[in-house]
């Protein structure tokens, strides 16, 4: 039996706006995270790979701020737990574990878990923006999603090229 709304008439474009102020405001946060984290990678790989993010994520905020604009909202944030909570796990990794061998496998390890937090969220978003009829929307999430699932497959090819093998290293 479905639970009965109760005087609710939230529907997709407050969930669409809603989840738009919360990627906003992660990518606010992973973008505060990024040169921390390069800086604290050991790996030149990894901190170039960290440093390339940075860039494509302060495009990944211009894009949301286009969306924002297009739905004729003022861009915002709302707190995403999810982020809050990742970035925490990073900052801890990189307290605890610096100058470790594990130290990289750390950082790589919190990246993807950003990277599929982000491929989810931008994927939901496509979607729902294609149900709003919202094509520009549509179009920047495509290209963010391409460069989340790029920067995936970047983090996992370093993973296996060694970052890992290092980290056995006691």
């Amino acid at each position: 039996m479905a639970a009965k709304q109760r005087g609710s008439t939230k529907g997709l474009n407050e969930l669409f706006h809603d989840t738009l102020k919360d990627i906003y405001f992660a990518e606010k946060k992973i973008l505060a995270a990024l040169p921390k984290m390069a800086k604290a990678a050991q790996s030149p790989d990894l901190k170039a790979a960290f440093e390339k993010h940075h860039g494509q994520t302060q495009e990944h905020v211009s894009r949301l701020e286009e969306v924002f604009e297009a739905i004729g909202k003022k861009p915002q944030g709302k707190t995403c737990a999810a982020i809050v909570g990742i970035t925490e796990e990073g900052a801890e990794i990189m307290e605890d574990y610096k100058g470790a061998p594990a130290l990289d496998a750390g950082l790589l390890a919190v990246a993807q878990a950003v990277e599929h937090y982000e491929i989810s969220r931008y994927g939901t978003m496509k979607t729902w923006a294609s149900e709003l009829g919202l094509d520009k929307a549509v179009s920047l999430f495509d290209l963010t999603l391409g460069e989340e699932k790029d920067t995936d497959a970047t983090l996992t090819k370093l993973a296996e090229s060694g970052v890992n093998a290092i980290a056995e290293l006691q």
